[in-house]
């Protein structure tokens, strides 16, 4: 098979897995590693070394939920497990998801006016929210996925911003490789946020719901087997690992830029894009910016669609981006509701860093629990017949969970008692 045969081939096989690795680095992720970057220079550059395999691992297992149980992580979650277990993930992942949502938007809609300053954030904010409605509304899961997919090589302008400004490789290999631990309260929080935005629980649900969508649309739900979940982990390490290669470049690009021009202080994304423009050039931050709001269009179907499916699943409504607005309205009514509670954070006297705090909390209370779930989930034959974890796997997630609940841990210590 020739070389252009193998690239369309696997270009086919990715699919949720790039998607959710792309939204991981939201608007709002970007806010944090911009924050690492420009606080403590290359420190932190290991982090992302050390996310992927544990992202990759905790993804699979929700994905392959999917695929096995046709079912999302929500339905999965009503049918084996208590009732009271189930209805505190959504007390905990609706207010964090919108907060999410909230911050995104306004993120996006500073740096459409950074971009033509003529125009308001608020137009932007309102003009993005509206967009994805429709978007979301009108097209079919196929052409959603397809768009989703060719956005996410929006994001390969943060691969080239770092070489738009003289590096240091020597010392980048050394913060890359050999990890640097601050023991101060403010460099614990970075490493906290770090891991929030990156093992995030509202990406446990989108997973798992769509690749039950994706198996849907490919007619493959009574025909799961190895090559299918062979298939998954390709697309599923694919996507994380173009995440954890994002996260790294925007903490190199701030680490680099900002940090030695001594700007050690950025709370929003368009605070990390104006901060480039006179030290690294026009050329780097239009990228930066362009960046920022193609991750958003990722980011907030992404988020919005996840706790569409949480709610739907739990009241036993239809839902399915597959499906028409007639024929799944509560499902879409929900997504519309998120989206404009987002919106009307802006309003309401919420601010974006704010929002990234509230939502980084209640993603540390509420990511362990969910783990060690679907961890226990990932293990049950009743359940997964014969596509339990891997010994790896259950390595790798068993060092995720105890990662996240120390930092869940040190998030609530640092908030209150710090």
């Amino acid at each position: 098979m020739n070389r252009p045969n193998r690239l369309k081939r696997f270009w086919k096989i990715l699919g949720p897995g790039l998607i959710t690795g792309a939204s991981d680095d939201d608007p709002s992720g970007i806010a944090t590693y911009s924050q690492a970057g420009a606080a403590y220079g290359l420190s932190t550059l290991w982090t992302s070394i050390v996310a992927f395999p544990l992202m990759a691992a905790i993804q699979q297992m929700c994905a392959k939920i999917g695929l096995v149980t046709s079912q999302g992580l929500t339905g999965t979650l009503k049918t084996n497990y208590p009732k009271p277990i189930l209805y505190l993930m959504l007390l905990f992942s609706f207010p964090a998801i919108i907060m999410n949502i909230g911050a995104d938007i306004a993120g996006m809609g500073a740096v459409g006016n950074l971009l033509f300053p003529a125009i308001d954030a608020s137009f932007f904010s309102v003009f993005f929210t509206i967009l994805l409605l429709g978007l979301i509304i009108y097209l079919p899961y196929v052409k959603i996925a397809a768009v989703l997919k060719y956005l996410c090589i929006v994001m390969l302008v943060y691969f080239i911003v770092p070489f738009l400004y003289k590096q240091d490789f020597v010392a980048i290999a050394k913060a890359t490789f050999i990890p640097t631990i601050k023991f101060d309260k403010d460099f614990i929080a970075i490493l906290v946020g770090i891991l929030g935005t990156t093992i995030s629980p509202y990406l446990f649900f989108w997973q798992a719901s769509v690749e039950v969508e994706e198996m849907k649309n490919k007619k493959r739900h009574l025909m799961v087997n190895k090559k299918i979940i062979h298939e998954m982990q390709q697309d599923v390490d694919f996507g994380m690992s173009f995440s954890g290669f994002v996260m790294y470049f925007i903490i190199l690009t701030t680490g680099t830029v900002l940090y030695k021009a001594g700007i050690h202080q950025i709370d929003t994304v368009e605070q990390a894009a104006a901060a480039l423009k006179p030290l690294a050039g026009n050329f780097a931050y239009l990228l930066f910016a362009t960046g920022v709001i193609g991750t958003g269009l990722i980011a907030i179907p992404v988020l919005s669609g996840s706790i569409s499916y949480i709610i739907t699943e739990t009241f036993g409504w239809e839902q399915g981006l597959d499906k028409k607005f007639h024929e799944a309205k509560a499902f879409y009514i929900v997504i519309a509701i998120s989206l404009l509670l987002g919106l009307s954070l802006n309003y309401i006297g919420i601010s974006p860093v704010k929002a990234l705090i509230y939502t980084a909390i209640l993603y540390g209370l509420t990511a362990p629990v969910l783990i060690a779930i679907i961890l226990h989930i990932s293990n049950n034959k009743a359940v997964m017949g014969n596509f339990t974890n891997s010994r790896l796997a259950n390595i790798l997630g068993f060092i995720a969970l105890f990662i996240m609940t120390l930092a869940g841990g040190a998030l609530l210590y640092l908030q209150f008692v710090g």
